[in-house]
This record gives structure tokens, sequence and C-alpha cells, in this order.
């Protein structure tokens, strides 16, 4: 699996010990993909409101919030970066009613959750009648590859158009006069679905904790049933808590989950290590620590501020979840005829189990100490 020239004179630890450090030094030292955020638009009687929801990581570089350069920041800190994050959120959006840009009435309100998000509002009082158009510039500033989830609804929240923009297209156009809106709302609802799938999917293939995770629970299966068995009990139970999350029946914070699921990386590694093939109750095991993982798939939906309030919340949930499944299947299918090869050759067998195993459960102490003490 690995060549001996570049690799002479290191023992089989040393050798594993000097990937681990080269992955560490790597992408895959990144567990996720880059930022998400929303917009939510509600184009009532009277105004049009809209609703940004960031990750305070993805917009501090651009509205401060350390003024003392303690690299702490306060409570005190927080409340006083409000009105400079407003500002410059009001600058990067722009909002086009029946052809005309216009102002929101005031400055912006912004607010914190417990997810390290800001919510910020504005309300513009004109009313589209004909179009209205919603360009967010600030994807131009952000990491390449964030995501922004826009949705425009009705005074009775009816959802009326639904776009994941991104910096090369960041503008939503909807004509409130077309001929047939139910054809348009359907054409929006399959754009939205199809834009969650590819996020589910991207998702989970740069999603490498969980990817190891994965990795380690099938790396001692020799053949198709107990593969299935396992990929089975894992997508039912992250299944269960993506949708539990997603629909806020229970919340766990992100401080507790991220550790969490490095720990069970760590876990089942250790135990190819020791217990070598075929442990006895692997599906159950692969049960347990998914229902973890599916909370960790839910923080997507949650940096996007998707919940039960709002109406749209199903189609996004069944979608990302489906190309969860999908970037899943496929990767199982290019990664496990590779791992029964492997392990149908005594003479390898236990080496590469050990020694794959060594270095996921190392990877996993690197993401548990970065998401606790670093």
């Amino acid at each position: 699996m690995f060549s001996r020239s570049k690799m002479h004179g290191l023992s089989g630890l040393g050798r594993y010990l000097l990937l681990a450090a080269l992955l560490l030094q790597s992408g895959w030292a990144l567990a996720h993909a880059p930022g998400l955020s929303s917009i939510d638009v509600a184009v009532k009687s009277d105004q049009v409101v809209t609703k940004l929801t960031f990750a305070l990581q993805d917009i501090e570089a651009f509205a401060p919030m350390d003024s003392d350069l303690d690299a702490d920041v306060s409570a005190a800190e927080r409340e006083a970066a409000k009105p400079d994050i407003a500002k410059m959120l009001a600058e990067q959006l722009r909002v086009n009613i029946d052809g005309v840009d216009v102002q929101a009435v005031g400055p912006g309100t912004v607010s914190y959750d417990e997810q390290n998000n800001a919510h910020v509002e504005f309300k513009f009082q004109n009313v589209p009648h004909k179009q209205l158009l919603l360009q967010s510039k600030l994807l131009a500033w952000l990491q390449d590859g964030h995501q922004q989830y826009v949705t425009v609804r009705d005074a009775a929240g009816k959802p009326l158009s639904e776009k994941m923009l991104s910096r090369a297209d960041d503008q939503l156009q909807l004509a409130l006069s077309a001929v047939d809106p139910s054809v348009a709302q359907n054409d929006s609802r399959f754009s939205a679905f199809a834009d969650f799938l590819k996020l589910g999917i991207e998702h989970i293939l740069t999603g490498y904790d969980h990817l190891l995770f994965l990795f380690a629970l099938l790396a001692v299966t020799h053949s198709f049933w107990p593969a299935i068995k396992i990929v089975t009990f894992f997508t039912i139970a992250h299944s269960i808590t993506l949708a539990c999350a997603g629909l806020n029946i229970i919340e766990l914070p992100s401080s507790v989950v991220e550790p969490v699921i490095a720990a069970t990386i760590i876990y089942v590694a250790v135990e190819n290590i020791i217990r070598g093939d075929h442990p006895k109750g692997r599906q159950w095991l692969t049960f347990g620590f998914g229902l973890i993982h599916g909370f960790g798939f839910a923080s997507v939906l949650r940096e996007m501020d998707i919940t039960s309030g709002d109406t749209g919340i199903l189609l996004p949930l069944l979608s990302f979840n489906l190309g969860i499944e999908t970037g899943q299947i496929a990767v199982a299918s290019v990664v496990l005829p590779i791992i029964w090869w492997l392990n149908n050759k005594p003479a390898f067998a236990e080496k590469f189990l050990k020694g794959c195993s060594a270095m996921v459960a190392l990877m996993g102490a690197y993401w548990l100490l970065e998401r606790t003490v670093l």
C-alpha cells in the first residue's frame, strides 16, 4: 500500500505517524466544508423584511469584535460590534423592488444565538408588485465555496421562491406577476431540492471525520452483507437524529457534538487494533455512534438557520439527507472492494487493518484536541 523506497528505514508505526502528520497539514485536518448562511425574505402587505443569518466566524474579519486584542471576545465586545455588523451587511445587501434599488428603514437589528450565529433583520417600506431582486454582494468577500440559502415567502408564510446563492451566482429574481404562480413555485421547489441534494453530497464528501468513522467501521468487513448491515444501521441512526435536530425535537450544542464525534472515531479505530477482525455487535455500535453523527450533519441546516419554524423544513431535510446517503453509497462502492481485496490476503490483512486504524485514531485524537483544548 505504501512505497517502500520513499519510506525506507522507517518502522511500521513510524510510517503511519508520518502519513498522519502529512494529513494533518493538508485539507483533511478540516473536517467540514466552507461556510453556509441564509437569507429569509418575507413579503408582507406593507413592507419587505429580510433576515440574514451568518456564523460569526464568517463575518468577524469584516466586522472585528475583539477590540482589546486579547484573543477573547467578551459579551460586551459582541454587543458593541452590533452596529458595525448591521452597517456592513446593509452595504452588501442589494434589494431591488420593481426596478428600483431601495434602502432599509433605519439600521438593522442584530441578535446572537447559542450556536454563535448572528441574525440581522432589515425592513423595507416598499412592497413589490411586479418584481423582486435580491443580491448578496458579501459572497464576493467570503471564502470561496460559501453558499447562501435564500427563501422568499408571502405574508401567510407560503414559499414563493427558494435558491442557493454562491459567489458565481449571487442574485435571486422573482417575478410576482407570473402567469401561473404554482408553476414558478414548483420550479423553485425542484431547484431547492436539487440544491440541498448537492449540499448533502458535498457535506459527506468533505466531512472527513464522518468518512473516516465510516471507513474504520467497514475496515473489518470481508464481504457484502456485513458491510451492508453497517451502512444500513449508520444510515438509520443518523437519519433519526438529523430529523430530530432539524425539527427542533432534540437540540445539542456543537461544542458537545463535535468532540464526541471525534471520540467515536478514536473508539472504533482502537477497537479495530485491539479486537481485530469481526468484532461482535459492530452494527449496534454503529447505530449508537451514528446517532451522534446525525447531530453533526444537522449543524449544516442550523448554520443556515433552517428550523421547524420555517414552513419549508421538510424539503431541505429530505433532500439533504438523501444527498448524504448518495455520497455515502458512492464512497462505499469505491472503498469496499479495496478493503475486501486487502482483507482477503492473509499475509497483509492484519497489517492493513491495524496500520490504517492507527492513522484513523491519530486523526481522531487531533480533532478531539482541536475541538476541546485547542
